[in-house]
């Protein structure tokens, strides 16, 4: 048995705020200049769920793994990928961690541990089963978390996954980012369970379900899953519960979601609520004033830098793609 996680100290939730601060702007500016029509493409995003991977990451190593999703820009900044790198992937720059190739769908960042981003639901959980068996093989303590929505949990890979997950004890924290809604559909109306982490108990693996908006019950739960794996206990069920606030897709107008619900949730705005929390713990409004302007600092230079990056060159079509011929 693994000790309780303790609750975070004023610096660890300062640093949670600063994480989550930076994923905010850079989703802000990002979603600005697609509707100022300077981007184009794809997009899917998690303002509001920015505490869930901010308190996780804080106790992840650089060498830990990480999959997630096509909604994944708060996984990949926590997890430390670099700003200007991100920034030029996203929009395909050759200065981007895939040279432009994969774009905010299919983000990857080895050197950083972000080893997957995909596009199709539910698919991350199998690969984190290998990068956890490939810790287990090699001897290390390194751990895998892979994020997936709530939708994805009704996936036959999702079953497949906790089962060879508990089977194997492979180090692994399955973290299912609840945001209520499976693209347009409601928990409610897709999932016969309350509660997703209720299906923990079917594959012989602890499962919690905690407010993924609350830094601190964030931090306690990721705490003691991480500890757990690094320790060999197995894998964990975290379901945290989050809402997204800006609908499944760009110009998604949300139609299918209560009006009253939606201003709630965006009323309780994580991010506020932990500002506050720091002020009462001490935390001087004009440092919290610096921390966003630094952060906001950043997000701008890094999306000057991408804007201006060049393009990758035609001979990259076919580099990473095909084979190179190899001499007989």
């Amino acid at each position: 048995m693994t000790p309780p996680t303790p609750e975070p100290d004023r610096e660890t939730l300062l640093e949670i705020y600063r994480t989550a601060t930076r994923i905010k702007l850079f989703d802000e500016k990002y979603r600005s200049l697609m509707a100022s029509g300077h981007i184009v493409g794809m997009y899917y995003s998690p303002r509001g769920q920015e505490i869930v991977p901010s308190a996780i990451a804080r106790h992840l190593r650089r060498d830990d793994y990480l999959v997630t999703t096509y909604r994944g820009l708060h996984d990949q900044v926590a997890k430390g990928v670099p700003l200007r790198e991100l920034w030029a992937e996203y929009v395909g720059k050759a200065a981007g961690s895939c040279r432009g190739k994969g774009g905010p769908m299919h983000v990857t960042a080895p050197e950083h541990g972000l080893m997957v981003t995909t596009g199709v639901v539910g698919s991350g959980l199998p690969i984190a089963n290998g990068l956890g068996l490939s810790a287990r093989l090699r001897g290390t303590d390194q751990v895998t978390v892979v994020n997936f929505g709530d939708g994805a949990s009704n996936i036959g890979a999702f079953h497949e996954a906790l089962n060879l997950a508990s089977l194997w004890q492979l180090p692994v924290i399955f973290v299912c980012q609840n945001n209520r809604y499976a693209e347009y559909t409601p928990l409610r109306e897709g999932t016969t369970v309350a509660r997703v982490a209720e299906r923990a108990a079917s594959y012989s693996m602890p499962g919690y379900t905690v407010d993924g908006n609350d830094p601190v019950e964030m931090y306690r739960a990721a705490g003691d899953a991480v500890a757990r794996a690094r320790a060999g206990g197995g894998p964990t069920l975290l379901e945290a519960m989050t809402f997204r606030f800006c609908g499944h897709i760009i110009g998604d107008q949300q139609v299918y979601m209560p009006k009253e619900e939606l201003a709630a949730a965006i009323e309780a705005d994580p991010l506020p609520r932990l500002r506050a929390d720091l002020s009462s713990r001490g935390v001087a409004a004009e440092d919290l004033d610096e921390l966003d302007r630094a952060a906001a600092a950043e997000v701008q230079d890094a999306c000057d830098f991408a804007m201006a990056a060049p393009l990758p060159s035609p001979d990259e079509l076919t580099t990473d793609v095909y084979a190179k011929a190899v001499a007989a």
